[in-house]
């Protein structure tokens, strides 16, 4: 089976999960504080745990050659998409921050480890996580100063101690070490990595449901926002990836995690700085179920062209 028809069936399965996480925002089971816990145990436990596990395995050169170039093509990728962003939002159109902030940044962790976990498994978590990394350094820098229309670099030491940075950090040692939990630990560890999909898609489900999608719609903005997003990132970034030498595999890996849905960062951010937060929910909410078609698109030709 090729990874579209996998990728097709996996987002079939998370977005069932996604639906049951609308249906409890709606009934109350899970409400909008709720929601913003289950987010936090999702970025600070589940997430970074599941990173480190993925390096938990015997050290082999050809993956740390692999995990090198992941981190080399991540780059590159996030060139590309701050480039594309300012291409396509005029810089005095409506939202343009939160705009241009959606095109560039995914929501690599939330979708693109799942993902990546059920078509490529662990060796494929190994790559992603040298473009969650570049995602880390970026969206508190770069992203951070976007959103806020000033510079300020003290966030940088916060995206340093992100625990999914300090997760990589810690794998990446212990890889090289071959250092290995025990039994028990490892295995208490590997029930954790297990909730990140269902978890994922509830707190994605209950956030969709606080916003109406459709109305959304009706401006040029989102438009702009799900084509350069879901498309155009993923396809540029394909595009240009294909002229270098690097594994198929991490070049997979590296667009399917720039073809994820708009990061739930950014709404975090235009939350706490009052830069349009019902509009970002809109463009997290619309890029998340629309990305249950074009991934499994974007992953189908990609995969047949590299």
């Amino acid at each position: 089976m090729n990874a579209g028809l996998i990728i097709g069936k996996q987002i079939l399965i998370m977005f069932i999960i996604l639906v049951l996480g609308a249906v409890c925002k709606m009934r109350g089971v899970i409400s909008k504080d709720g929601t913003k816990c289950l987010s936090a145990v999702e970025l600070n436990i589940v997430n970074p745990i599941l990173i480190f596990m993925s390096y938990q395995s015997d050290y082999q050169p050809a993956l740390m050659k692999g995990l090198l170039w992941s981190f080399f093509l991540s780059a590159v990728s996030f060139a590309l998409a701050i480039t594309l962003a300012m291409l396509i939002v005029p810089k005095k159109s409506e939202y343009s921050v939160v705009q241009r902030f959606s095109i560039i940044y995914s929501n690599c962790g939330f979708m693109g480890i799942p993902l990546v976990k059920n078509i490529y498994g662990d060796e494929g978590v190994l790559y992603l996580t040298a473009y969650i990394t570049v995602f880390n350094l970026l969206v508190w820098t770069h992203g951070f100063i976007l959103m806020k229309g000033e510079r300020d670099f003290s966030s940088l030491r916060k995206a340093v101690l992100s625990p999914c940075v300090i997760a990589t950090l810690l794998g990446f040692v212990f890889y090289v070490t071959n250092i290995r939990l025990p039994e028990v630990p490892a295995s208490s560890m590997e029930l954790i990595s297990g909730m990140n999909t269902p978890l994922a898609m509830l707190i994605a489900g209950a956030t969709v449901a606080q916003t109406n999608i459709l109305k959304a719609f009706r401006g040029i903005a989102m438009y702009r926002v799900c084509i350069g997003k879901l498309l155009l990132v993923p396809a540029v970034t394909f595009a240009a990836l294909s002229i270098f030498g690097a594994p198929a595999m991490v070049k997979m890996v590296v667009t399917i995690a720039a073809g994820c849905p708009v990061a739930t960062t950014g709404t975090m951010f235009a939350i706490t700085m009052d830069r349009f937060p019902k509009k970002s929910s809109e463009f997290f909410a619309a890029t998340t179920v629309l990305s249950g078609l074009t991934l499994p698109l974007v992953t189908y030709i990609c995969d047949k062209l590299v």
